[in-house]
C-alpha cells in the first residue's frame, strides 16, 4: 500500500482550510503523518496514547527518532546513556507500537555523521538498542553514497533490517545525498521529499530552516517521482511518501497532486467537517 503524508498535522491550511488544524482534522484528508515531537523531547506515554484516539485504525505515524539517539544532541543532559534514552523512548511510544499504527521510526543523522567504521558500529548498536521495531535511516552526509561503499552500505542496511530513506533534495556539491530508490527492506520503504531549492539548501543566514524547503514541485516533477514510487511499491509491501517542502505552504498541494497522479483513493479516513451535516 502507498500512503501519502506531510510533516506535522497542524500547519497545512491548503489541506484543512485552517491555519492551525487538529490531528483529527488532518486525518480526514491523508492517511499518514510524520511527527517530530519525540525528536526534541521524549513525550509522555499518555500523549502518545491520545494521538491514537484522534485517528482511524488505518492511519499510520512516522515518528522522528530522539535527537540524542541520532547524534544530534552530542551532550544530552537528560539521560546518562544511550541505553537509557532507548528505554525511555520505547516506553513512551509503546501505545503506538502496540496499536500497529506505527509505520516506522525515522532516524535522521546529521551531515557530520559520515561513513566511518565508528558510525557503522553505532548503527549496529542502535539496532541492538531498538530491536523488533521498524527503523528508517536518513543520511545527510554524501559519504554513505560514494561509489566505493554504496553496495556495501546497501547490503548492511538489508542485513540489519533498516529501510534506507529515499530522498529528493537539491543537488549541491558536497551538501547533498543523491536520489537513490534502491529498496533495502521489502516490508516498508519511505520516501522523503525536501524540494529542489538549491540556493535555499545552502542558506546559512537568518531563517535558514524556512528557506531550505521553500519549493513547489511542478507537474512534470510529480510524474517523475510517481514513477519511482510505483516501481518501489513492487518491491516493498508498504510505502510511505512524506512531503517536507512546506516553507511556503506547498507540501499539502504537492501531496494531493501525488495522490491524484497515483490514482489513490483512501477509504476510512476521519469525517471532514462538511461530512457531519
Amino acid at each position: 500500500m502507498i500512503r501519502i503524508g506531510l510533516t506535522r498535522f497542524d500547519e497545512h491550511i491548503n489541506l484543512t482550510g485552517k491555519p492551525k488544524a487538529s490531528l483529527f482534522e488532518y486525518a480526514g484528508h491523508l492517511p499518514l503523518v510524520e511527527l517530530d515531537t519525540a525528536y526534541y523531547a521524549i513525550p509522555k506515554e499518555m500523549t502518545v496514547a491520545n494521538w491514537l484516539t484522534q485517528v482511524p485504525p488505518s492511519f499510520r505515524f512516522i515518528i522522528k527518532m530522539y535527537g540524542g539517539l541520532t547524534k544530534q544532541n552530542r551532550e544530552d543532559k537528560y539521560f546518562s546513556s544511550e541505553e537509557a534514552m532507548a528505554e525511555a523512548y520505547l516506553t513512551a511510544l509503546k501505545p503506538l507500537i502496540d496499536s500497529k499504527q506505527l509505520f516506522c521510526f525515522l532516524c535522521q543523522f546529521p551531515s557530520f555523521f559520515d561513513c566511518t567504521s565508528e558510525n557503522v558500529a553505532y548503527l549496529q548498536k542502535l539496532r541492538h538498542l531498538l530491536p523488533n521495531v521498524p527503523l528508517a535511516i536518513e543520511f545527510r552526509s554524501e559519504s554513505w553514497y560514494q561509489e566505493n561503499v554504496l553496495n556495501s552500505m546497501r547490503k548492511f542496511m538489508q542485513e540489519n533490517q533498516f529501510s534506507l530513506v529515499i530522498i529528493d533534495e537539491p543537488q549541491v556539491a558536497n551538501r547533498s545525498v543523491p536520489f537513490d530508490d534502491f529498496v533495502t527492506n521489502s516490508d516498508f520503504t519511505m520516501f522523503r521529499f525536501h524540494g529542489r531549492n538549491a540556493p535555499g539548501w545552502q542558506e546559512n543566514g537568518a531563517n535558514w530552516q524556512q528557506k531550505r524547503t521553500l519549493y513547489d514541485y511542478n507537474g512534470a516533477e510529480i510524474k517523475q517521482l510517481a514513477a519511482s514510487i510505483r516501481q518501489t511499491a513492487k518491491a516493498s509491501r508498504e510505502v510511505a511518501v512524506i512531503f517536507n517542502n512546506n516553507s511556503g505552504g506547498h507540501a499539502a498541494g504537492n501531496a494531493l497532486m501525488m495522490v491524484k497522479e497515483l490514482g489513490l483513493d483512501y477509504q476510512g479516513l476521519n469525517p471532514k467537517q462538511l461530512d457531519l451535516f
